[in-house]
């Protein structure tokens, strides 16, 4: 299947792609933010990933023969082509010409803040919408979770691999690419390997051991196949004469010139096994041997096995990983935030709504985030047609009663960087493991409280107040014109 086509989308962005053209303001200028309003597992950051795949897609964005041979055919209520000739030969002879703003992969995110700004002619700013969405609602939610899973291992590696548990093909490679951002060492899906250029890891499965008549005989079948490969899977039938047996097969490999580099638990209770394997191990002489442990693993497990005292070295985590496990999606919006009219004049756009969380910022944003101390102290987002005051007052998104003033001497950054202008791409992208560095770096800088897994300390990020204030009386305004 191929997903790299504008096709890509509901069907009501291009109904209103064929209304903005029809009453002519498909070329108007528009800005546009992607954010999201929640943080996902009731944890205290997010990181933001996807980027890379929204750049691919973006620079292939082009309507083929074959998309516009098949909008064609789609029917309006009444059996009439839903599309008329003149919209599909203006679909046909449309090049990408749109400025994106994005915060770099890897980077901590919080609510409200847009992870992505597109400027440009308003039908294709609206074109893209669901993709990016798609894009970068999965991969920020996978990331996170990634980061919330190896900061729980404190820095002993962890394997994705959940490939087979994934939301399909797409899915599983998009999983892989954000689990690898968010710190995990390596996957076990090859084609994520191929693409992305992954770390790929793997031995044999209890089906290896089930097929030989005993386990010793698979192991030493497997050592003979594999020798610079064995990790021992070892609770097919009793987990520590497992143990025994790996150890058995590891003294041959050893005489042979090779060494054992561990064994798998998949089963049963991980703290005691480990506990018990490890001294296995140790006394057969083998200090060096991990033990790598599996089974519906997340970060809260994880923990609990930590303060168990389990002997774990390397933590395999699959399905809660890749799915999101408790979290079906990153709740990821993306709202119109100003109009250029006739005069050439930006007009701030707001969205209201009955729920508080729900009323969009208006403006053309930008984040800017404060340091003091190496640590994070707080970000605020303002529009960058009225610029950023030098006493900045940080308003939260929602509660009107909680403001924080950032100390003057603290240094700041703009988040949102150039990445497309008039369809060019502008910014030299990352590689994989350069995100993965800046993700892990960009950890270090948030305090301790708001990295806990539960009831997290809340980072102060929110609207710069003169934003603020100007969104309050457009609120007023709106509700008396509209």
């Amino acid at each position: 299947m191929n997903s790299n086509t504008p096709l890509l989308t509901d069907l009501y962005q291009l109904t209103m792609a064929a209304g903005y053209w029809k009453c002519g303001k498909a070329e108007q200028e528009a800005v546009f933010h992607l954010f999201f309003r929640r943080l996902p597992f009731a944890g205290g950051y997010a990181v933001a990933a996807g980027l890379g795949d929204v750049v691919a897609w973006l620079q292939g964005f082009r309507f083929e023969a074959s998309d516009l041979e098949y909008l064609a055919t789609l029917p309006g209520r009444d059996g009439k082509p839903l599309f008329c000739q003149g919209f599909l030969d203006y679909l046909a002879q449309m090049k990408w010409q749109c400025d994106v703003d994005a915060i770099p992969e890897g980077t901590v995110v919080f609510p409200h803040e847009p992870l992505i700004r597109v400027k440009g002619p308003l039908i294709q700013a609206q074109l893209i919408e669901t993709a990016l969405l798609n894009i970068v609602n999965f991969q920020t939610l996978i990331a996170t979770k990634a980061a919330r899973v190896c900061l729980a291992a404190q820095g002993e590696p962890v394997l994705e691999f959940g490939l087979r548990r994934a939301q399909g093909p797409d899915g599983a490679v998009m999983a892989s690419r954000a689990a690898f951002i968010g710190g995990c060492a390596s996957t076990s899906n090859v084609l994520a390997g191929k693409i992305h250029g992954i770390p790929v890891r793997g031995t044999h499965a209890h089906s290896w051991v089930m097929s030989f008549e005993t386990e010793l005989e698979a192991f030493a079948a497997y050592a003979e196949a594999m020798p610079n490969n064995c990790v021992f899977l070892v609770d097919t039938y009793d987990t520590l004469d497992g143990v025994r047996h790996a150890v058995e097969i590891g003294q041959r490999l050893r005489e042979q010139g090779h060494e054992m580099a561990g064994i798998r638990l998949d089963s049963g209770d991980l703290a005691w096994l480990s506990v018990e394997a490890r001294r296995l191990l140790d006394a057969a002489g083998f200090p060096d041997a991990f033990i790598v442990a599996s089974n519906d693993l997340d970060e809260h497990l994880i923990e609990s096995l930590k303060h168990q005292e389990a002997k774990v070295n390397v933590w395999g985590v699959g399905t809660r990983l890749v799915t999101g496990g408790e979290q079906a999606a990153l709740g990821g919006v993306y709202k119109l935030g100003a109009i250029r009219n006739a005069q050439g004049v930006w007009e701030p756009k707001i969205k209201l709504s009955e729920q508080a969380i729900k009323v969009s910022n208006p403006g053309i944003q930008q984040v800017r985030r404060y340091m003091l101390n190496g640590e994070f102290r707080g970000d605020a987002i303002y529009d960058e047609e009225a610029g950023c005051p030098e006493v900045v007052e940080i308003q939260h998104p929602v509660d009107p009663q909680r403001s924080k003033s950032i100390p003057e001497e603290a240094s700041h950054e703009d988040l949102l960087k150039p990445v497309f202008r008039n369809g060019k791409r502008v910014m030299d992208l990352p590689t994989l493991p350069q995100i993965q560095a800046h993700c892990r770096e960009q950890l270090t800088h948030l305090h301790p409280t708001i990295k806990r897994l539960l009831n997290p300390h809340s980072y102060t990020a929110g609207v710069e107040r003169s934003l603020h204030e100007r969104k309050l009386a457009m609120i007023a305004t709106a509700k008396t014109h509209h």
